[in-house]
């Protein structure tokens, strides 16, 4: 029972009520939010920011960080305009793109495995570095005739009812990391890495190869993200994706995922994706501003790593106090 009570009192079961609660106000508080066609615009909306989610959740859970997901995007989506410009075929240009993503994440793990230098300094770096060259590539411009068959397939749903293709992804990536990091030694070994990296090193773990592959996979998944992006609004542009790291850092910490690292779920981290693309999607609907959504989204960045450290701090104190008792009784 005290497991049962344990589990009902963890941060991701708060996380996912409050997911399920405010979805639920919102359907019944905010017009035409509970919309087939607002559910389809709702999962284009959290699809960035979940799939990059997926990647950064093992990143984080390591103790590190990758803040340069966003120009990674942006740079893939200006290649992906300027290949297309050049005669590409648009079968080529995708996994060219994806891969692309993977060489730009492993210049970010070579840094920070191989140099040894702090992710957070070398991604703010590269965050600079990758959105520049997307501007080099392509400059302000935009490019908006990609073949209909393929921005169609983004933006449409299965057999025109009101669940979105992209679900389908979505979901497959979802299961595939899950089952990652929750049922295989490599899953395990990352939150042993988070705990102590020196402990795990000593006890077989290749911490500095790991880490190394998930800036790969982070790299990758962005770039297939940036071509997402480009196919659903249909303009390949240097600034696509300015700020998701912001949304994604947040969904992720909000989901329970502790920033110093070994700790969170994948669940959690899906529940805070949802949270927070249903809170910026109700106030859309509300017509509030582009500016209060970054308040929005700043806030919850805020709370997600105050919330988590207050909770355990008063467990720790409730802990400690039950120990007092049974040992003066």
């Amino acid at each position: 029972m005290s497991e049962v009570r344990r589990r009902l009192a963890s941060w991701d079961s708060i996380i996912i009520a409050l997911t399920v609660l405010v979805l639920v106000v919102a359907s019944v508080g905010v017009p035409n939010f509970g919309t087939s066609r607002n559910f389809t615009f709702l999962v284009l909306d959290l699809m960035p920011i979940v799939l990059v989610a997926l990647p950064m959740t093992f990143i984080i859970v390591t103790g590190e960080i990758d803040l340069s997901v966003a120009s990674t995007l942006g740079l893939t989506s200006s290649l992906m305009g300027w290949f297309w410009n050049n005669g590409l075929s648009i079968e080529t240009i995708i996994p060219l793109c994806v891969l692309v993503g993977a060489m730009l994440g492993a210049f970010n793990g070579f840094l920070v495995t191989g140099l040894g230098l702090p992710s957070l300094a070398v991604t703010i770096g590269t965050l600079a570095l990758y959105r520049g060259l997307a501007f080099v590539v392509l400059g302000d411009g935009a490019v908006a005739d990609f073949p209909w068959n393929y921005t169609g397939w983004v933006t449409g749903t299965i057999g025109g009812g009101a669940v979105p293709n992209v679900l389908i992804l979505i979901v497959a990536l979802a299961l595939i990391f899950g089952v990652v990091l929750h049922a295989t030694p490599f899953g395990r070994s990352l939150y042993a890495i988070g705990a102590n990296a020196q402990a795990a090193h000593f006890s077989g773990i290749r911490v500095a190869r790991t880490k190394f592959w998930l800036y790969v996979a982070s790299g990758a998944i962005a770039g297939l993200v940036g071509v997402l992006w480009t196919l659903r609004y249909s303009s390949a542009r240097a600034d696509n994706g300015s700020g998701l790291e912001l949304a994604v850092v947040a969904a992720v910490l909000l989901g329970g995922v502790s920033i110093f690292g070994g700790r969170g779920t994948l669940p959690g981290v899906l529940a805070g994706v949802v949270l927070l693309a249903t809170l910026q999607n109700a106030l859309r609907l509300q017509d509030v501003s582009g500016q209060a959504l970054n308040i929005v989204t700043g806030a919850l960045l805020v709370l997600s790593v105050l919330l988590p450290n207050v909770a355990s701090s008063i467990r720790a104190t409730w802990h400690r106090r039950r120990l007092r008792q049974a040992a003066a009784s």
